[in-house]
């Protein structure tokens, strides 16, 4: 009976971190948790943000009710008017790129009031956790710059940047623990145990995260939306596969009735 808790507790410890959308939405968004997500930022972005706005904080009422099967981002606008959009993207659906480069322009638009100069739009970043690999490249942090062709030096755009982390690659590589966004990621990922305890060891803050994480992944009502978000996630994927499998035994009898 013992054995069969622990399972379960392990189960349930799997479930919910923060790779989970409406975990991370919940905790960074929460009132009172700003210093965490001006932690994580400040170690990523390597700036120095005193404050912070989340645009919205979560409501999980809401959430149960119209967004349990949506996209989830946080999204929060710095003390010089920079807004940053965070989206937890866990399975690959083959068209990340496009769909990121879309949702940018969406962002954008929304923060830019009619009649605003184009001189005075917010800058946008985009910062994508992703627990797949999509670019063919060994760093685990990329960001993006639109430079000129025959002058790789010159970056013509910076409205908009883009930052992926892909979370097998820092699984793999060799992280220096020192480094503030090591740490975070090791907590965010919260797949290899030593590496999150050498990161709460180092990170005064983070050793505060975890009191708020094991606060907020203890409420009943956060652990049934968490659940409910994957299990929709797992419904559609199937649902998917379905169609995919029923699609092609269509396909193949037309085929098998024309050689006939």
């Amino acid at each position: 009976m013992k054995a069969k808790e622990t399972n379960n507790t392990q189960t349930e410890e799997k479930i919910l971190n923060l790779k989970n959308d409406v975990i991370f939405q919940a905790f960074f968004s929460r009132k009172g948790n700003e210093q965490y997500l001006i932690d994580f930022l400040n170690a990523l972005l390597k700036m120095d943000i005193k404050d912070i706005e989340i645009r919205e904080e979560v409501n999980l009422e809401k959430l149960s009710k119209e967004e349990k099967g949506g996209r989830l981002d946080l999204q929060a606008k710095l003390g010089d008017g920079t807004i940053v959009s965070i989206e937890m993207q866990i399975r690959d659906e083959g068209n990340f790129k496009q769909r990121t480069t879309m949702y940018a322009g969406k962002v954008e638009a929304r923060e830019t009031k009619k009649g605003t100069a184009y001189e005075n739009i917010s800058q946008i970043i985009m910062i994508n956790i992703m627990g797949f690999n999509m670019l063919n490249v060994e760093d685990y942090i990329s960001e993006t710059a639109i430079v000129l062709d025959k002058h790789r030096d010159y970056e013509v755009l910076t409205g908009i940047k883009w930052y992926f982390i892909e979370l097998p690659k820092f699984r793999k590589a060799n992280p220096d623990m020192n480094e503030k966004i090591n740490q975070w990621l090791a907590f965010i990922d919260d797949d290899n145990k030593e590496l999150v305890n050498m990161a709460e060891s180092k990170n005064e803050t983070l050793k505060k995260a975890r009191v708020e994480m094991n606060y907020l992944t203890g409420d009943a009502e956060v652990r049934r939306l968490a659940e409910l978000r994957d299990k929709w996630e797992m419904d559609r994927i199937n649902a998917i596969s379905h169609a995919t499998k029923v699609g092609k035994e269509e396909r193949n009898k037309g085929k098998k009735q024309t050689n006939s």
